[in-house]
């Protein structure tokens, strides 16, 4: 995974670009770092990906920045969904949840408290003061 500074500003740029870019130039099979800066190419990392509840958030991509070695990097950001999509989001799964212990919910099966206290719960995540993005989802008996 490389970059190419062009004007200073940082872009994705991979080697058989920059063979394209130059066919009078040999280049190993493997360039260097060392040959890359020569063409202002370097190479980047990326940060393990954060872990996030996706009904309520999603992860892009950051801007390349350098770290204090002068290592390029580029982050990943956390960000909220839209409120109506997260509200759709946790809804959709709490309706999944239900829908999983809806056969116990039929006359001719004896529900038990804990069951029927879940499925409450359940139904009530909307209410909570955090919904959409601070739910507290219920336990399952």
């Amino acid at each position: 995974m490389h970059i190419k500074l062009t004007n200073g500003q940082p872009e994705i740029y991979s080697t058989d670009q920059l063979r394209r870019d130059n066919p009078q130039v040999s280049f190993p099979k493997v360039p260097t770092d060392a040959v890359l800066a020569d063409y202002g190419v370097y190479p980047y990392t990326r940060p393990a990906q954060p872990v996030v509840d996706w009904l309520t958030s999603k992860v892009v991509d950051g801007s390349f920045e350098q770290d204090i070695n002068g290592n390029w990097v580029q982050p990943y950001i956390v960000e909220q969904l839209p409120v109506a999509d997260a509200q759709q989001n946790v809804r959709n799964q709490r309706d999944n949840l239900l829908q999983q212990t809806d056969w116990m919910a039929l006359s001719d099966v004896a529900m038990s408290p804990a069951m029927a206290s879940y499925r409450k719960a359940l139904r009530d995540v909307t209410l909570q003061s955090g919904f959409p993005y601070n739910v507290v989802w219920p336990t399952k008996p």
